[in-house]
């Protein structure tokens, strides 16, 4: 079998492709073969900027996110069987409840990640994919689509008639859409171009916001909602954004803040943070309960994944470079035969 290998910070320049025995998994393991894996803002973090807030080992197998098949199982095992169409959860030991130190290991981090042909994981880490999705679709749901669920159901879950803004068009981003419109919310998404508007609304944006011609995007969202602000603001700027994403929030409305995309500032002014009355959540990702229930909503609703471009295997490192260099629509995702 065949894995990448990368060493934090060290760019494309660190990373190479090497050859092992395929692994056995041992009690209460799985051995998966690995049929898609898709790229996310922490690849960005960990290959080339070389800053993450969680250990990452060296010579590590990158990526968090992937989907495939089970293809042997370790005495005990009972929660999958060969044959099992499945994905894994980013953190294999948060199951359930809060997040805490004791469940941070973190698959593409502290512990081997998917861009591999095989991987062994804990039965425990693994939830089975919705029938209706392909490999390459399911791959994009670990790390987006959870942390996007997450956003939507924490502090006060969303409800039907509630107002959510939804920041760019990145994959947390555009799940939270897809997710919200299906819980009966109304949705104000921002964007940078009329071609990104066009195909939010085509996913059922009731109102998009071009930031490049509305600097003030805060003030359409206030003028959008008859001065109220909205209920929830899924936050993915970091500090180039959260100011107007808290003057953009109603009185007691929340705030899921998932990362930092937006770069333009490093610092948040101490009069805007208090210049509401709102709630802020910083999300971790999810955990296994909250990949299930995503996964059932996620099948109820026959949802599909916003999937911008496929690399092959053999292209890890153009995935990789396209990822960092060029502006998406969705999720970028590598295949396997």
């Amino acid at each position: 079998m065949k894995s990448y290998h990368i060493n934090m910070g060290m760019g494309l320049a660190g990373l190479t492709i090497k050859e092992h025995d395929i692994p056995v998994p041992g009690p209460g393991e799985v051995l998966v073969r690995v049929r898609a894996c898709s790229l996310n803002f922490r690849e960005i973090m960990i290959i080339f900027q070389g800053f993450y807030p969680l250990p990452v080992l060296p010579d590590v197998i990158p990526v968090s996110d992937g989907a495939g098949e089970v293809v042997q199982i370790g005495e005990g095992t009972t929660r999958v069987k060969p044959g099992d169409r499945v994905a894994a959860s980013i953190f294999p030991n948060w199951t359930h409840g809060p997040f805490s130190l004791e469940n941070a290991a973190q698959i593409g981090g502290s512990i081997n990640g998917m861009l591999t042909e095989y991987v062994v994981l804990s039965e425990d880490a693994l939830v089975h994919i919705p029938d209706h999705l392909s490999f390459e679709e399911a791959a994009t749901l670990p790390c987006a689509g959870v942390t996007a669920w997450n956003a939507l159901h924490c502090g006060r879950p969303t409800e039907a008639g509630n107002t959510i803004l939804t920041l760019g068009s990145g994959g947390v981003s555009l799940f939270a859409l897809q997710f919200a419109k299906r819980l009966g919310a109304r949705v104000i998404a921002t964007t940078s171009s009329e071609e990104k508007a066009q195909r939010l609304k085509d996913l059922g944006a009731d109102d998009v916001i071009n930031y490049n011609e509305v600097p003030d995007w805060h003030m359409a969202v206030r003028e959008l909602t008859d001065g109220r602000g909205v209920d929830r603001v899924v936050e993915v700027g970091g500090a180039g954004t959260l100011e107007k994403s808290i003057m953009s929030t109603d009185f007691e409305g929340q705030i899921s803040l998932i990362g930092g995309l937006a770069d333009a500032v490093s610092t948040v002014d101490f009069n805007s943070l208090v210049s509401n009355v709102y709630s802020l959540w910083s999300i971790a990702v999810g955990n296994r309960v909250h990949f299930d229930a995503m996964n059932r909503f996620i099948a109820d609703n026959q949802l599909r994944p916003v999937i911008d471009r496929i690399f092959h295997f053999d292209e890890a490192e153009s995935a990789l470079k396209y990822l960092k260099e060029q502006p998406r629509f969705g999720k970028i995702v590598i295949r396997l035969d």
